[in-house]
């Protein structure tokens, strides 16, 4: 008995002992759905009139609407239309990016051979409201030396894209 006492209380003591080889926990998670981003214009780019020179020129039309003609001049009786572009864009009050394209062309109407190339966008948000701006856009207009008169346009538009940071 002695005997069985004794394997008994080795048995207990020397490491037989049960680990664990698993644990849990509980975790919890949450999700927050937020408005999608939304943009639409609500008036398109308009450089007005413009006399073609001797030699190549630009016209650089700010966000705000201002005009400045280098190398050819505005026509001064008769400015035409002249609009920076505006974009309404919600966000829920987050922060967003805005990108605009590097370049696009007006073709004239009657020469689609000759076109204008429109660069250097800029953009500038006006806060409207706490989830909307006013997206105002400008552009540089470049013309080539003696640019052919008439109407250029182009009927595709150019994109602006708003994401959310």
């Amino acid at each position: 008995m002695k005997r069985f006492f004794y394997s008994l209380l080795i048995f207990l003591c020397t490491g037989y002992s049960f680990a664990q080889v698993s644990a849990s926990a509980v975790v919890n998670s949450t999700a927050a759905v937020v408005e999608p981003i939304e943009i639409t214009k609500s008036v398109d780019l308009h450089f007005g009139n413009v006399i073609s020179g001797y030699n190549p020129g630009r016209v650089i039309l700010s966000p705000e609407g201002s005009r400045t003609a280098y190398g050819l001049q505005l026509s001064p009786g008769n400015p035409g239309q002249v609009s920076a572009a505006e974009a309404i864009v919600k966000h829920g009050s987050y922060n967003y990016s805005i990108t605009l394209p590097e370049n696009f062309k007006l073709f004239n109407e009657n020469n689609p051979n000759q076109f204008l190339l429109i660069n250097e966008f800029t953009a500038i948000p006006e806060l409207s409201g706490d989830d909307i701006d006013i997206l105002k856009i400008g552009a540089t207009l470049n013309l080539e030396a003696n640019q052919a008169a008439g109407f250029y346009t182009n009927s595709t538009g150019f994109n602006v894209t708003v994401s959310y940071n």
